[in-house]
C-alpha cells in the first residue's frame, strides 16, 4: 500500500503544481501587486457555476488560520511538514487500500501548497464554483486534501474494526440496522 500511496501523493502533487504553473505563468492571473495587495489579480468567467479567480490564501485550506507574518507563515510551513510526515508514517503501515489512497491524497495536497507557502509566502488559490453556491476559491491540493480526509473519516468510520474479531465498523452498522428491521443478528 505504500507505492500506491507515493504514487498518489505524487500524481496529486504534479497536477497541483502543473495548474498553479499554467495560472501564474502563461495565464497571468496574479500580476503585479495582486500578491501583495489583493487587487488586479484576474477573473474569468468561464460558465454560470465555475470560474477562474485568482485568490492568494495565506491561511490553511479555505482560508483558515491566515498567516500574515513570517513566523506564522514558516509556522504553517512546519506544521505542513510535521502532518506530512506522521501522515507518511502512517501510510508505511497502511494496509487497506482506501487508507493508502486517502493519505497520498492528503500527503500529495500538503506537500503541493507548501511549496507555495514558501516560495510566496501564500497558496495560489483559483477554483471557483461560486455558482454552486459554495463559497472558496481552492486548488487542486486543497481539493485532494479535503477528499483524502473525507476518505480517510468514511474508512475509519465504516470499514476499521473496532473490536478484533468483531469485523468492521460497516459490517456493524449493517447488522445494527437489520435488528432495527428485525432482519439481523
Amino acid at each position: 500500500m505504500l507505492r500506491l500511496g507515493l504514487i498518489i501523493a505524487a500524481v496529486i502533487f504534479v497536477a497541483d503544481q502543473i495548474t498553479k504553473w499554467l495560472i501564474l505563468g502563461p495565464g497571468q492571473f496574479s500580476p503585479t501587486g495582486c500578491l501583495e495587495t489583493g487587487y488586479g489579480c484576474r477573473f474569468v468567467e468561464l460558465t454560470p457555476f465555475f470560474d477562474l479567480q485568482m485568490v492568494w490564501n495565506r491561511g490553511v485550506s479555505f482560508g483558515l488560520l491566515r498567516a500574515d507574518q513570517d513566523l506564522a507563515r514558516w509556522a504553517l510551513v512546519g506544521l505542513s511538514f510535521a502532518i506530512s510526515g506522521v501522515f507518511l508514517w502512517w501510510l508505511r503501515t497502511a494496509d487497506r487500500k482506501p487508507t493508502a489512497i486517502a493519505l497520498g491524497l492528503v500527503i500529495g495536497g500538503a506537500l503541493g501548497n507548501v511549496v507555495d507557502r514558501i516560495r510566496f509566502g501564500a497558496v495560489a488559490d483559483f477554483l471557483d464554483f461560486n455558482g454552486l453556491w459554495f463559497p472558496w476559491v481552492f486548488n487542486v491540493a486543497d481539493a485532494a486534501i479535503t477528499c483524502g480526509a473525507i476518505l480517510l473519516a468514511i474508512d475509519m468510520i465504516f470499514f476499521v474494526e473496532s473490536e478484533p474479531g468483531k469485523g468492521t465498523g460497516w459490517a456493524q452498522f449493517k447488522a445494527w440496522i437489520g435488528r432495527g428491521r428485525g432482519t439481523g443478528p
